[in-house]
């Protein structure tokens, strides 16, 4: 039979949304005892037990909202007065999310593209690149990460966008990446940001409110230019400022 541990390792691997809850205190009578783990999966079912009756399908509704709102829950239950149940013993059980690595979505396969794919999985991304370039899958500069070569408007629709995923534009021209910007910024994600000039992003932003497309509190919580702004002037250093900026993101949210 499977211990936790090994089933945490394949809900990560599998990449399946789940939280892990613990007793971590209990006092006086109480089905189980601390140490006791349960892990409960994005779809409602369990694997493990913290004790079964009222106090388990409480855990169960409160580690589903652990998994929609990616953030832990230390809670503590009297077992006759706050979930009826027969025992009156106490216990605290802490539950936290199960996170795998955040998807980054790297819209073009230049330079700066190229730098964030070799530095971005060692820092809890996890990589899809995109580009409508022919032979870019060949490359083994890109072996690690998830490659789609067709056009940017096919391969956003065959992606998944929620709430933590995180998309930076540098595509090889300027329409594509207005395409990709405004497709994208519709989209659930926790970070977007595009690579530009000032002058680039101060006409794109015109644009874009001109023609009704993205509203200015939108474009507020998009980043572009991208990046901690430091001196940066090579693709490694400016890949290095964008890797901040996701990391300072993540962090923040998870």
């Amino acid at each position: 039979m499977k211990d936790i541990y090994t089933k945490i390792q394949e809900v990560i691997a599998a990449r399946q949304p789940a939280a892990l809850c613990l007793i971590v205190e209990t006092k006086g009578s109480t089905p189980r005892k601390a140490g006791a783990k349960m892990i409960v999966h994005g779809d409602g079912t369990i694997f493990g037990t913290i004790g079964g009756g009222n106090i388990e399908y409480t855990v169960i509704r409160e580690a589903m909202e652990v998994i929609k709102d990616c953030k832990p829950k230390l809670l503590s239950y009297n077992l006759g007065d706050d979930l009826g149940m027969k025992c009156n013993g106490k216990a605290s059980v802490f539950i936290e999310p199960i996170v795998s690595n955040c998807p980054l979505y790297l819209f073009g396969a230049g330079h700066v593209n190229r730098a964030l794919n070799k530095y971005a999985p060692d820092f809890g991304f996890r990589v899809t690149l995109f580009d409508e370039r022919p032979g870019i899958e060949a490359s083994p500069e890109y072996q690690n990460a998830s490659i789609l070569v067709k056009p940017f408007a096919e391969s956003i629709e065959e992606v998944e966008f929620d709430s933590r995923t995180f998309v930076v534009i540098a595509t090889p021209g300027h329409l594509t990446d207005e395409f990709v910007l405004k497709t994208c910024a519709k989209k659930q994600h926790a970070y977007l940001g595009m690579i530009g000039s000032k002058s680039k992003v101060a006409t794109l932003r015109k644009n874009l409110i001109s023609a009704d497309i993205l509203t200015e509190s939108e474009l507020e919580h998009i980043h572009m230019p991208i990046g901690i702004p430091f001196s940066a002037v090579t693709a490694e250093e400016i890949a290095i400022s964008i890797l901040a900026q996701l990391i300072d993101c993540k962090n923040s949210l998870f």
